[in-house]
C-alpha cells in the first residue's frame, strides 16, 4: 500500500484503511488537514507548486497541507503538514471543516490557522516559490493567477468566517 488514508463516511467515519491512489481513483471520502499560514503582520502566506508536483503542477495555493494519516487527528496532520513543507513548528488553531467534492475527488477538508513566527524552511519538492501577501493583494491575486480550485472554494468559505 502507497499512502494508507483512513476511508470515511458523508459523517466522516472511519469505515477502512485503504490507498490514498485507490481513493482518489474510486472516488472515495478521506480525510486532508490543511493550513493557512498568516506572519505577525496579517499577510498570507502563497505558494506556487512545482511543475514536477504529481497534483496540481505549477499551480498557486494559499493552503498547506495532504492527507491525514491512519490514525492521526486533523490537528496532528495539520502540524505535520507545517513541519514538512515549510519547515517550521508553531500552534494551529482549527477553524472550519467541510466535504470538499475536490477538483481530483472528493474529501473532508479541515482548515487551521497558524501564525508563523520566524523563518521558514520550504520543501522545494512541494513549494517551489512563495511569498506573504497582504489579504488585498492576495484576493486580486486569486482571480487572476492559476490557483488549485479547491483552494478557491475554501476561501469563499474562509471569508465567510
Amino acid at each position: 500500500m502507497g499512502e494508507p488514508v483512513e476511508r470515511v463516511d458523508e459523517h466522516d467515519r472511519v469505515l477502512d484503511i485503504v490507498d490514498r491512489g485507490e481513493a482518489i481513483r474510486r472516488g472515495w471520502l478521506h480525510r486532508v488537514a490543511t493550513v493557512v499560514c498568516r506572519d505577525t503582520q496579517g499577510r498570507i502566506l502563497v505558494h506556487r507548486r512545482p511543475e514536477s508536483a504529481a497534483r496540481f503542477p505549477g499551480r498557486y495555493n494559499w493552503l498547506l497541507g495532504g492527507a491525514v494519516e491512519v490514525g492521526e487527528s486533523y490537528e496532528e496532520a495539520a502540524t505535520r503538514e507545517l513541519r514538512e513543507e515549510l519547515g517550521t513548528t508553531t500552534t494551529v488553531r482549527f477553524a472550519f471543516k467541510y466535504l470538499c467534492r475536490g477538483e481530483i475527488s472528493p474529501y473532508w477538508m479541515a482548515v487551521h490557522e497558524a501564525v508563523i513566527v520566524g523563518g521558514t524552511t520550504p520543501d522545494p519538492t512541494e513549494i517551489a516559490w512563495h511569498d506573504w501577501l497582504p489579504e488585498t493583494d492576495f484576493r486580486e491575486a486569486l482571480h487572476r493567477w492559476p490557483f488549485v480550485s479547491d483552494s478557491r472554494e475554501a476561501f469563499t468559505r474562509y471569508a465567510e468566517l
